[in-house]
């Protein structure tokens, strides 16, 4: 007798397990296979959500990504509306679930002084980085609203809010982003969709790899906490504004900067 209660039992958790994994929820993340985004597609999964990531360029380090980490990579420009909307629709058919967790993190720089800069890379910039989290969001948002439920959160930049020197384009796209954040936030609250944004400072990304190791000593010199910020104190901040704990923050910019400016 005993025996039959606990096989009941033990068969009650592994339907109750099983359920669970069939239930988690889908998160997307772009430029997810390298530095922030990495570090976030990692921190969702081993939180235990399903993860797809996107990347643009270099297959064979999407390759490796996915084969380390058992994530889902798909190929595609952010910064085009209709290769957004087929491969979320993709993404969707290929898990069998609606994307309820989405990240838009992809984004690049084209430093310039603004009287030495080039037209193509003020376009370039802007649509990879604020363009994308329109297309992206505007892909995913009806079906956020038809189930009542969506995290959306955007990755804006400690230089969104303070500015920096040869970086007009790269801060206008970024405090864009904000604005973009609180504008959704707004629109989404009552279909129980929160949007945020996380304005990252200087992090120890394969972006800061090229500097001039001068250069790099001066950053963390301005930075009151005297280091460089990591890719996974990042993705923990965006774990959590992901998670159901965060329920009630919605249209906000957490800093997560060493505290290198202080709104």
């Amino acid at each position: 007798m005993v025996y039959l209660v606990k096989t009941k039992i033990d068969k009650e958790l592994i339907n109750i397990s099983s359920s669970n994994k069939l239930m988690s929820k889908l998160a997307l993340v772009t430029g997810g296979i390298r530095g922030i985004g990495a570090a976030i597609c990692k921190s969702l999964k081993d939180s235990g959500y399903q993860v797809a990531a996107n990347y643009v360029h270099n297959t064979n380090a999407a390759d490796q990504f996915a084969a380390e980490t058992d994530i889902k990579v798909f190929k595609w420009d952010v910064s085009n509306y209709q290769e957004c909307e087929a491969n979320i629709s993709k993404i969707e058919d290929s898990f069998g679930q609606h994307v309820e967790i989405l990240v838009n993190n992809a984004g690049i720089t084209k430093d310039s002084m603004l009287h030495k800069s080039d037209i193509e890379d003020w376009h370039k910039v802007i649509e990879t980085n604020l363009t994308s989290c329109y297309n992206m969001s505007r892909a995913v948002i009806n079906k956020m609203r038809d189930n009542n439920f969506g995290r959306i959160i955007n990755l804006s930049s400690v230089n969104a809010l303070a500015g920096q020197l040869g970086q007009t384009n790269y801060s206008a796209s970024k405090a864009g982003i904000i604005g973009f954040t609180k504008s959704l936030a707004l629109e989404s609250a009552i279909k129980g969709i929160t949007v945020n944004a996380v304005a990252p400072g200087y992090t120890d990304t394969p972006m800061l790899a090229n500097l001039k190791p001068e250069v790099l000593e001066k950053i963390i010199a301005s930075v009151p906490v005297k280091r460089l910020g990591t890719s996974e104190e990042i993705a923990r901040v965006v774990l959590f504004l992901a998670s159901d704990h965060a329920g009630f923050i919605t249209g906000e910019t957490i800093s997560v900067n060493g505290g290198l400016y202080l709104q």
